[in-house]
């Protein structure tokens, strides 16, 4: 069994801000840290002290994970950036709250003394005879102290407090990795009213005084049970001082939720997928109450997002996705009696669909939006059509200038729109082949099945209607709205961009109602677009047909289509550096080059089209891991440690442009290296340079790292390898606690078609019970074995459980 940790993190916004800047305002962003690692930065929104954001991250992350930070900065061009305040979340509060935290912060001032991270690496016991014993504590070496000193580093030194004795270690230069290797004693005094032995972290300075870094507290009564403790013990911060300022700093409205997830290996889940595949594959050669009728019905709003988007992934996995898509389809239409509220609400068919497309069709997206979308944040024009909105502005050059009438700026933002459209559609028409073949059958089959339920002349527009419903209304025009969301862009829009992204959106929305006329009639000032969307609707129309016409042996291919070896996982360009041995290394060295992530290898080229210079096969990478900001100058360079052809190890040094760019590449390498065999388990976070390592000193280059790889950190991406361990227990939990709602909706509806009272099969004759009878077995089953592994896990728990107390002096 595997415990797997999720953290939904959505940054909503802030509110009474200080202002930092000489104008009054700031220029607020919020970066995420857990356990001190950046992970997250939000987009920066200028000039406000009520920003708003509105992003959301999943992070995937070990369960050991202690604490998640919410700094939020204000951006300076010229200088520093601004510290505003933060908010932090433990572990345990977080568990506390099993449906999410969601509300308003206070903001609290940053403590220096609080600031701290890392783990110390010690040996603590009780020695000498009964007579005179003695307690030792031996400090070997510590990982990830905070940087205090302006070369990114430390000079860190140990302090050991007992009995009112102190003793210290020798200090080590510039290391955020250092190696001690020393011992002290003390003279054990059990009589004694200190009951404590403090082991405290400090960073050297030889002007101003010295910087705390941490510490670790033991309980020596509870060494004189169990004798000796070592281990590496994460450092605590200095809690001494009440909290400063909570309240004057604003506030920040955050949405958390912790997800612990105990996943047994697949072989005991595969009799339920097994089920949930065997129903569908069934359902379309028979109308009775079967196991997806129950699943839609006993849905609730508030997780039926969650349940399509791993129906949806678990059924890709199983190269079944086009038939579930197809099955949820026929049970909407069944209860749909107006086409024109066809796939209008929230159903775990519209979720299933639109979640579809974004797991299967984000790339598609990229290429058909990508080009327009980057048009419009360039040009930055001024548009507005609504006469209630227009603001005049001057045109022309300082000595001839003159202000735009509101006609003149209408006029103008016609033009404007109607060229971007066109560029848009013009886009859309081409790109039938770029279209994955499993999109293209999922609308197939749609445009079918609406086409038999509403078969009169009058609704023939519905069929393409309900394929621009997902296309357009859900898929197109969100990201035309908020690109940031889609990663089409990297910041959000300005105000200026965000109004022609809005009303661009909405001529893509009233192309894909095709009806220009009503569309128009509800705004009056989007007449003037009239002919140009009565255009786009019958080119989207000549778009669907040409989508829809795949041949059979293309569908007989679509889960191919979606797990090709050579399918990219992430592109873009990067700036590289190769380790040497010896010579500086410096951020100038490095050189742009385009890399290609697939899932055998890492290649790179000069540009996107021309041949591929050199590639790392994924099965060859051991590591991918940050580097040290002191080593380059840049917080944003990452190391892959992998070997070559000879079995050697080499390291390749990546430059990236900013934090997130940075996580969303080391995120893909671990999700595609996940099923690699000798993954290193540490590595050095510097380089070597001068016959040593720059991070902690050693002279052996081969030896063993200074620090713990992160594999498990990564992000949720809509285009993430399939995971079917985690999808299929999701699953299972989901229905787990659906189970009595799915009983008696099974008796209601067993009971309605057999027109009489009709009891729950309890058969043991599984083989020849129906769908659902097999599903609560099966859950039976699958619940029995997950708590008689955790019950095992809990006990081995509870062995290993130490004497290092959380408790602070």
């Amino acid at each position: 069994m595997a415990k797997r940790s999720s953290l939904f993190i959505r940054i909503v916004e802030g509110k009474n801000l200080p202002a930092k800047d000489i104008t009054g305002s700031s220029d607020p962003y919020c970066i995420v840290k857990i356990d001190n690692e950046a992970i997250i930065r939000t987009a920066t929104v200028w000039k406000t002290l009520f920003p708003f954001w509105g992003e959301e991250y999943e992070v995937h992350l070990p369960p050991t994970f202690h604490c998640v930070s919410f700094y939020v900065m204000d951006e300076d061009a010229l200088s520093r950036d601004d510290v505003i305040g933060k908010v932090s979340l433990t572990h345990s509060q977080l568990a506390e709250h099993p449906k999410g935290y969601s509300g308003w912060l206070n903001l609290t001032e940053i403590d220096p003394d609080e600031e701290v991270q890392g783990e110390l690496h010690l040996r603590i016991e009780i020695a000498g005879s009964e007579v005179a014993k003695k307690l030792r504590c031996q400090v070997f070496d510590a990982r990830d102290l905070a940087r205090k000193d302006r070369n990114g580093a430390s000079d860190p030194f140990v302090r050991v407090r007992y009995n009112g004795r102190t003793q210290e270690t020798s200090v080590i230069k510039k290391s955020c990795y250092p190696r001690w290797n020393e011992t002290f004693e003390f003279g054990l005094d059990e009589s004694a009213p200190e009951k404590l032995c403090v082991v405290e972290v400090w960073d050297w300075d030889l002007v101003s005084r010295n910087d705390f870094l941490g510490k670790v507290v033991f309980n020596v009564q509870g060494l004189l049970t169990v004798q000796r403790e070592e281990g590496w013990f994460l450092l605590r911060p200095d809690k001494s001082k009440p909290p400063q300022d909570e309240g004057n700093l604003g506030a920040l409205h955050l949405q958390v939720r912790l997800r612990d997830e105990m996943v047994l290996p697949y072989s005991h889940y595969q009799p339920l997928v097994q089920l949930l595949c065997q129903e569908v594959k069934a359902a379309t050669q028979d109308r009775k109450a079967h196991l997806i009728t129950l699943i839609d019905e006993t849905t609730t709003a508030e997780c039926r997002q969650e349940v399509a988007i791993n129906l949806v992934k678990l059924f890709l996995g199983q190269g079944l996705a086009k038939e579930l898509l197809d099955l949820l389809i026929k049970l909407e239409l069944d209860k749909t009696d107006e086409p024109n509220t066809l796939f209008r609400s929230n159903s775990l068919a519209s979720k299933s669909m639109e979640s579809f497309l974004k797991v299967a069709g984000m790339q598609y997206l990229h290429r058909v939006l990508g080009p327009t979308i980057n048009r419009v944040f360039e040009e930055k024009r001024y548009i507005e059509l609504d006469p209630s909105k227009v603001e005049s502005k001057d045109v022309g050059c300082s000595s001839l200038h003159w202000t735009q009438s509101e006609s003149e700026v209408i006029q103008q933002s016609v033009h404007l729109l109607q060229s971007y459209l066109t560029d848009l559609l013009s886009a859309i028409a081409k790109s039938v082949k770029l279209c994955p073949a499993v999109i293209r059958a999922a609308f197939r089959q749609l445009f079918k099945r609406v086409g038999e339920r509403f078969p009169e002349e009058k609704d023939q527009n519905v069929k393409f209607i309900a394929v621009t419903s997902f296309l357009c209304l859900r898929f197109f025009s969100p990201a035309i709205m908020s690109p940031k969301l889609f990663h089409l862009q990297e910041k959000h829009a300005d105000a200026r961009t965000s109004r022609a992204l809005l009303l661009l959106a909405k001529t893509v929305q009233s192309v894909g109602n095709m009806d220009p006329v009503v569309s128009c009639a509800k705004e009056g000032w989007m007449a003037p677009l009239q002919p140009t969307i009565q255009q786009g609707v019958a080119q989207m129309k000549q778009f669907i047909l040409q989508l829809l016409d795949i041949e059979e042996e293309e569908e007989l291919d679509l889960q191919k289509a979606l797990t090709l070896p050579g399918q990219v996982v992430k592109e873009g360009p990067l700036f590289i550096h190769k380790a040497k041995s010896k010579g500086p290394l410096l951020s100038s060295c490095f050189k742009k080059l385009y890399f290609t992530l697939t899932s055998e290898a890492l290649t790179y080229a000069k540009t996107p089209n021309s041949k591929k210079i050199s590639f790392i096969p994924v099965a060859n990478i051991r590591a991918a891991e940050k580097v040290e900001e002191k080593c380059f100058g840049s917080s944003h360079v990452m190391q892959i440690v992998y070997t070559d052809e000879a079995g050697q190890a080499e390291t390749v040094y990546l430059q990236c442009k900013c934090v997130n760019e940075l996580n969303q590449w080391l995120s893909a390498l671990r999700k595609v290296c996940v099923n690699n065999m000798g993954m290193l388990c540490s590595y050095h976070p510097g380089i070597f340079r001068g016959e040593k390592w720059s991070c902690c000193h050693q002279k052996d280059k081969t030896g063993l790292g200074c620090d713990k790889t992160r594999h498990g950190v990564t992000l949720r991406e809509w285009n993430d390898p399939l995971d079917p361990d985690l999808e299929v227990h999701l699953i299972f939990r989901h229905l787990l606690g659906v189970r009595e709602a799915m009983k008696e909706k099974y008796l209601e509806l067993s009971t309605l078609e057999k027109g009489e009272d009709f009891p729950l099969n309890q058969s043991e004759d599984l083989e020849n019970a129906d769908g659902p009878t097999q599903l609560f077995r099966v859950l039976q089953d699958l619940e029995e074995a997950h708590d008689k592994e955790l019950s095992r896990l809990r006990d081995l728990a509870d062995l290993e459980r130490n004497c290092l107390v959380d408790l602070q002096t």
